[in-house]
């Protein structure tokens, strides 16, 4: 038997869908965001002109970096304690959704503690407080999922942390939003998508329901995010936002695989995008993965509806003409600090998502692995 929850209690889709908000029922509503871009491109005055009720109170709170860490989520919680809110709206990218899903999650449960936090048994449920999530790129799909990721920086290491309690009531997909994302971030969130398909189509824990999900993302992201980035077209931008979240409805229930244990290993350490480092070790891990025979299979039904021979050259390619370095070393960090934490690098990336890998992953395969993604050299071990 196995339990699927592949969404939230609604989903809101469609152009200037971020007006649901004036539906809301509320008393005191707090606004979580990241730095200065939804506030600059006008969505957190939208979000706030929505939610203005007579005797409601609204708060912002903003800062959530692209990281975020066990310190931001200190700081939050105090806002939130202080605050008292009874609605979360989390407005932005994966890190701020992320962030506001453990801070709610503490408030709720004050006998939680962040540092002590991953390997908890979490509850299930928030008792007194909803929970909105609006995303603006179009990547992690946060606003579906059971999953949070943070930066330990004890530990170097980003952990995900997951729990029903995570997931948010609403998510609003509003085709405007992800319109103010730069070329480069609309490029490596929309990676960071056909990554969560591609790790959740071929993950062994995959069935008829996620499969569809994640191979209909993989069909669709191919397709529409170069003509998302390249033209800036809303109706690219507005599909790729649709496709990422099914990305995120099919890995949330399947899981994921070692190119998130890995990536969460380089950024946990070198504060590097989660949807860079996702996309440069990509194709490295499909063409690793590919000797396993099911998976194999699979990317041949991939290379099929995606028209081309290969499915893992088109993941090249792809990245190639959307500008992403095709190896670590490529963005900028050194081989001396490279070599400084190698071993390090190997420790952690055998954590996490790379436990669930199609191929179960021996400490010296990573060792070459991670070898392989940092220089760009080819897999023949």
């Amino acid at each position: 038997m196995k339990v699927l929850r592949l969404n939230c209690s609604a989903l809101v889709t469609g152009r200037n869908s971020i007006e649901y908000l004036r539906e809301v029922e509320f008393n005191r509503a707090l606004v979580i965001t990241g730095g200065q871009s939804m506030f600059k491109s006008g969505v957190i005055k939208k979000v706030k002109e929505y939610l203005n009720k007579p005797q409601k109170e609204v708060e912002v709170y903003s800062g959530i970096g692209k990281n975020p860490t066990t310190d931001e989520i200190k700081e939050g919680l105090k806002v939130i304690n202080e605050f008292k809110p009874d609605l979360i709206v989390a407005v932005g990218g994966g890190s701020p959704i992320d962030a506001a899903k453990i801070i709610t999650l503490l408030y709720e449960y004050p006998e939680f503690d962040i540092d002590t936090l991953p390997g908890k048994k979490l509850p299930e449920k928030r008792l007194r407080t909803s929970f909105i999530a609006i995303p603006s790129t179009s990547g992690t799909a946060s606003e579906v999922t059971h999953v949070s990721v943070i930066t330990y920086k004890d530990k170097d290491l980003k952990l995900g942390i997951k729990s029903e309690s995570l997931r948010p009531d609403i998510a609003i997909l509003d085709g405007n939003i992800p319109m103010t994302l730069p070329k480069n971030i609309a490029a490596e969130t929309g990676m960071d998508a056909l990554t969560h398909a591609i790790e959740a189509y071929i993950n062994k824990s995959s069935d008829d329901f996620t499969e569809v999900l994640a191979k209909g993302a993989i069909e669709g992201i191919i397709e529409w995010l170069p003509l998302s980035c390249e033209d800036n077209d809303i109706k690219a931008r507005e599909k790729v936002h649709n496709y990422q979240c099914m990305a995120g409805m099919a890995f949330s229930n399947s899981g994921l695989g070692m190119v998130h244990g890995i990536s969460h290993a380089f950024g946990g350490r070198y504060n590097l995008a989660h949807g860079l480092t996702n996309a440069v070790i990509l194709p490295y891990a499909m063409k690793y993965n590919s000797r396993d025979s099911e998976v194999n299979a699979k990317f041949k039904k991939l290379s099929s509806a995606v028209g081309c021979d290969d499915i893992i050259n088109k993941v090249v390619e792809l990245n190639k003409r959307l500008g992403i370095p095709k190896c670590i070393s490529e963005t900028g960090i050194s081989e001396e600090r490279f070599l400084e934490d190698y071993e390090l690098l190997v420790e952690n990336s055998m954590c996490g998502s790379t436990v669930v890998n199609p191929i179960k992953i021996e400490e010296e395969v990573m060792k070459q692995l991670v070898k392989t993604v940092y220089y760009g050299t080819d897999i023949n071990y």
